[in-house]
């Protein structure tokens, strides 16, 4: 930007600066098809089109995809894995995921681990909310206590599980297979 404010006009896009653009994003970023897709529509939008033909997105996300830059299911699988090990929960993963475009099929081994992960990520999540074992003292407002659990449920964790963590004393000893049976 100059100090008047004004923006130098970008030329319109082509073909060749158009897979210069996606392949500086894949490069940059972890991402899908879809958010590529998306990010290319927007770039389109801005500048304009210049090509002899109307730009095919779906082939250049596919051809990317081909070429290894974009693997869906391993972004859905490392998605899963950070937001787990940030306390996270299944339904909260599988939200993202949809958001960021992952099919269906690329979303399995991402559901596999968030369901694997639920009571540890439930944990980590009462953690560093200090919520039920880990408070420094018991909730006895009901109001705090729909609070916490309103606040576990919103990150995606089961009713049931949020529950059961929020009913535990303050430094009580968790039984892991006992809050494996409430995940459900």
């Amino acid at each position: 930007m100059t100090r008047s404010g004004s923006r130098k006009a970008l030329p319109p896009l082509d073909e060749s600066r158009l897979n210069e653009l996606a392949l500086r994003y894949v490069g940059r970023f972890s991402t899908t098809r879809a958010k590529l897709r998306s990010y290319l529509a927007r770039k389109i939008r801005e500048r304009g089109w210049n090509g002899a033909r109307e730009p095919d997105l779906s082939a250049i996300a596919d051809r990317f995809a081909e070429q290894g830059y974009i693997d869906d299911a391993a972004y859905a699988l490392a998605k899963s894995e950070a937001l787990s090990g940030r306390g996270y929960g299944k339904r909260r993963v599988l939200q993202d995921l949809r958001a960021a475009g992952v099919e269906e099929d690329d979303r399995a081994p991402a559901r596999e681990h968030a369901e694997a992960e639920a009571v540890s990520a439930a944990l980590r999540f009462a953690k560093r909310r200090r919520i039920g074992p880990f408070a420094a003292e018991a909730l006895r407002d009901p109001r705090e206590r729909e609070k916490a659990l309103a606040a576990m449920i919103r990150a995606g964790h089961s009713f049931g599980l949020a529950r059961a963590i929020i009913g535990f004393a303050p430094g009580a000893d968790v039984d892991i297979d006992q809050l494996s049976d409430s995940a459900g």
